[in-house]
C-alpha cells in the first residue's frame, strides 16, 4: 500500500518559514520524480516544485528564491523549506509522486496558513 504523509504546515506570520515534509512508504522512492503542489481556496491545484530522481529541481515562479526543494532517499523523504512566507503562499500543500508509466501517488496535504 502506498502512503505519503505530509507534516510540518501550521500557522505563521507573513516573512516566517516552514519546512514541510513527506514521507514515502510502499514505492520505490528514489525512482520518482517527488513534487509539492497547492490548492488554495477557489483556485485550481498548482505545481510549487518538483525534483527528479537525478536531483534537477524546478519551481513556480512565484516561489523562486524563497522555496527550496530536496529529497533524502535514504530516508524515502522529500522536504519543502518555504522562507519569507507571504499571505498568497497560503494554501493546502500536496505531496506527489510520479513516473512515466504509473500512476500518480499523492498525500493527504496540509495547511499552509499565512496571516498576522
Amino acid at each position: 500500500q502506498v502512503q505519503l504523509v505530509e507534516s510540518g504546515g501550521g500557522l505563521v506570520q507573513p516573512g516566517g518559514s516552514l519546512r514541510l515534509s513527506c514521507a514515502a512508504s510502499g514505492i520505490i522512492f528514489n525512482i520518482y520524480t517527488m513534487g509539492w503542489y497547492r490548492q488554495a481556496p477557489g483556485k485550481q491545484r498548482e505545481l510549487v516544485a518538483s525534483i527528479t530522481t537525478g536531483g534537477i529541481k524546478n519551481y513556480v515562479d512565484s516561489v523562486k528564491g524563497r522555496f527550496t526543494i530536496s529529497r533524502d532517499n535514504a530516508e524515502n523523504t522529500v522536504y519543502l523549506q518555504m522562507n519569507s512566507l507571504k499571505p498568497e503562499d497560503t494554501a493546502v500543500y500536496y505531496c506527489q509522486a510520479r513516473r512515466r508509466g504509473s500512476v500518480d501517488y499523492w498525500g493527504q496535504g496540509t495547511q499552509v496558513t499565512v496571516s498576522s
